[in-house]
């Protein structure tokens, strides 16, 4: 078994509407759309744990300084209208299982049940030293 983290980026996929304005309708279909699939992977076995973030305006940097106290400053601020929205940490067979269980989640409902076809970022935990060296 092998432990991968799926990052949901919520860049919108294929809808324009920040989902905050989507009708109550929808928004209900796309969690429990979430909420299901992530039961299925609760009762296969291959959850390991799942959370949603909140907001990019309530995060906070810290980065350590040498000369003085930490620095903490709000943000981060990315460029891109891309937010980092959640997370599902799974423990799978191969890659290809991992790349599955992602696009079921890309494959969510948005306005009108239209599949959001959001971005996944799937990466594999690292379990050693050698994980490093992998290109």
């Amino acid at each position: 078994m092998t432990k991968f983290m799926l990052l949901m980026h919520m860049d919108g996929g294929n809808c324009d509407t920040p989902m905050l304005e989507w009708d109550e309708p929808d928004m209900k279909a796309h969690m429990q759309y979430l909420t299901d699939n992530l039961e299925r992977l609760r009762q296969s076995g291959e959850l390991v744990e799942a959370q949603a973030l909140t907001w990019p305006k309530h995060a906070k940097v810290v980065r350590a300084t040498s000369a003085t106290a930490p620095v903490l400053t709000d943000g981060p601020y990315a460029e891109a209208k891309e937010v980092l929205a959640g997370y599902t940490m799974i423990d799978v067979e191969s890659e290809e299982r991992a790349f599955e269980i992602a696009a079921g989640q890309s494959a969510a409902p948005g306005p009108g049940g239209v599949p959001l076809e959001q971005p996944i970022e799937v990466r594999r935990v690292m379990e050693s030293d050698g994980d490093l060296h992998d290109s």
